[in-house]
């Protein structure tokens, strides 16, 4: 596990902080995605607060990458929010930030301000996150015990005793695994989604994002697929695993999980954006599912 930040992270982080600086309709409001970013970034998300600079550098970004990274970043926050405030409103009173990385939602979202909050990653990784939650939580007002951070190496320590022995309880818990499936492997998908499923209470959910495995072998016809990829490789972060939709409810079904939305950032898109009059390429490869414990 390498040291420093993840590259793709920091893109995920800038495409937040654009939107959440944007003058016109906005589906969220992230304010603390700017200061995971390094001086380049920063000094765009700022340029991106005078009007109309931040759809300018927008149309940009989503000229250089057709496929739509931007906006399948932003549809999916804002889809995976709504699910994890349905989720605790409905009475889960943990959430689990699987693979945190830059998640503010322990920070930023209202329901999350009474649940207990168990931020896992690797211990590399979570150490820049440590060095920024603590303004974070003073920015909130959200107390610092009620954020747990659980360092864990998955290649050699087993989720569900970890998450135990952090103090997670009997409650119902809402899971999110967001942007980390696409770069792992089949065994550590299995292992992962196995792990939760005999840890979390009956009922508790575990929202997560995945690709399209035919974007990946090339079965599908999916446009941009290849710039995409290309980047992420670039970064050293290659996309190594995905789901076949079809196969998605089958292959929960066996883990004791049973499949509750899947949805393409495109269409995630369509719900959120078209309604604003904001028509940006999102990726229909690209998907957000929800799985409930059985």
């Amino acid at each position: 596990m390498q040291n420093t930040p993840s590259r793709t992270a920091q893109h995920v982080a800038l495409f937040r902080a654009l939107e959440s600086v944007r003058r016109g309709p906005r589906l969220f409001v992230d304010p603390y995605a700017v200061s995971c970013l390094g001086p380049g970034f920063r000094l765009g998300v700022a340029i991106a607060r005078f009007p109309g600079a931040a759809r300018f550098l927008e149309r940009r970004i989503d000229r250089h990458w057709p496929a739509g990274p931007r906006a399948s970043a932003v549809v999916r926050t804002r889809l995976i929010d709504d699910l994890v405030e349905e989720a605790l409103a409905r009475g889960a009173r943990q959430l689990v930030l699987l693979g945190a990385g830059y998640d503010s939602r322990a920070f930023r979202l209202d329901g999350a301000r009474t649940a207990v909050v168990f931020e896992v990653d690797h211990p590399a990784t979570q150490a820049v996150k440590r060095e920024l939650a603590g303004a974070w939580a003073a920015r909130a007002g959200r107390a610092d015990d009620t954020v747990r951070f659980v360092p864990v190496d998955l290649m050699r320590q087993d989720l569900g005793e970890v998450l135990c022995e952090a103090g997670l309880g009997g409650d119902r818990a809402v899971v999110v695994w967001e942007g980390v499936t696409n770069y792992l492997d089949a065994p550590s998908v299995h292992t992962t989604l196995t792990a939760l499923a005999a840890t979390l209470a009956p009922g508790s959910r575990i929202v997560f994002t995945y690709m399209d495995r035919r974007a990946l072998d090339g079965s599908g016809d999916f446009d941009g697929v290849a710039a995409w990829a290309d980047t992420v490789r670039a970064a050293g972060e290659p996309f190594t695993f995905g789901f076949l939709p079809d196969e998605l409810p089958g292959y929960l079904a066996e883990r004791g999980l049973t499949l509750t939305l899947d949805r393409s950032a495109r269409e995630a898109a369509a719900r959120y954006l078209e309604p604003l009059g904001r028509h940006e390429p999102a990726a229909p490869f690209y998907r957000i599912a929800q799985a409930e414990v059985k």
